[in-house]
């Protein structure tokens, strides 16, 4: 999509938002060189703040090629906000529903209409300890596989120390917003193979490491050598919780 198909709602969004950050904030981007000039491609973000939305979103409208986020479809019923969302065409998830997959088929539609779509592919805030990305969901790997589009990785930084996840706005100092887009992802070794859940997987993580690696650049950090995986933090709770209760009976 180039600068000239931005559109109304889009433009409006950026006349709202942009003085905000660019006031509030300072900025650190490397790699728009990497953002295609043309034809549809995909974005794979790692999410650490509220914030980051916006800080990517700026990042990425800076370049003329505007993206389409996979959202909660509450977004898109909330007054103003739902606006927003519907006018600028993002893409609503319906989670655990007849309808969820219509957010696979119109990401797909998007990118074949030559189209950015955006995808946090850990679904939500990590949970990491150190706020380094988690084990990805593979429905980006999905839509990486079935268009061969271009997969783009990027990272940010900067965002969680103005607005932690889970936390109090810390806005002073002024903060800089640090985002950077990587070359696309080699996943060609995968294009022949059947998309089963373990060749999904396989790929997702290929994804999750390229995002890592540039985040690692962008600290100046080591990445911990195993991705915080939440389902398993879970399950491992649930067990530590049922020793606990376990013990209280045995008393």
């Amino acid at each position: 999509m180039s600068r000239r198909r931005i559109g109304f709602w889009y433009r409006l969004a950026a006349v709202i938002v942009k003085p905000w950050l660019i006031v509030l904030f300072k900025r650190d981007w490397r790699g728009m060189e990497n953002i295609p000039a043309d034809g549809g491609f995909i974005t794979a973000i790692n999410h650490n703040s509220y914030l980051d939305t916006f800080s990517y979103a700026h990042f990425q409208y800076n370049t003329g090629r505007v993206p389409r986020f996979l959202a909660k479809d509450a977004l898109f019923r909330k007054g103003v906000a739902g606006a927003f969302m519907r006018g600028t065409d993002q893409i609503p998830v319906y989670r655990e529903s007849v309808n969820a997959a219509g957010a696979f088929r119109a990401a797909v539609a998007a990118i074949e209409r030559g189209e950015c779509v955006a995808f946090y592919p850990e679904g939500t805030l990590t949970r990491d300890p150190g706020l380094w990305p988690m084990t990805g969901k593979t429905g980006v790997a999905r839509v990486a596989l079935l268009t061969r589009a271009p997969v783009i990785p990027i990272a940010q930084w900067g965002a969680n120390e103005a607005l932690p996840p889970y936390g109090k706005p810390r806005l002073l100092p002024r903060k800089t917003l640090r985002v950077v887009a990587g070359p696309p992802v080699d996943l060609s070794a995968y294009y022949d193979q059947e998309p089963t859940p373990e060749v999904l997987r396989a790929a997702t993580g290929t994804i999750m490491d390229a995002i890592t690696g540039l985040l690692e650049e962008l600290r100046g950090e080591r990445a911990p050598a195993e991705r915080y995986d939440m389902r398993k933090a879970r399950e491992e709770e649930r067990r530590r919780a049922d020793r606990a209760a376990e013990r209280e009976e045995s008393k």
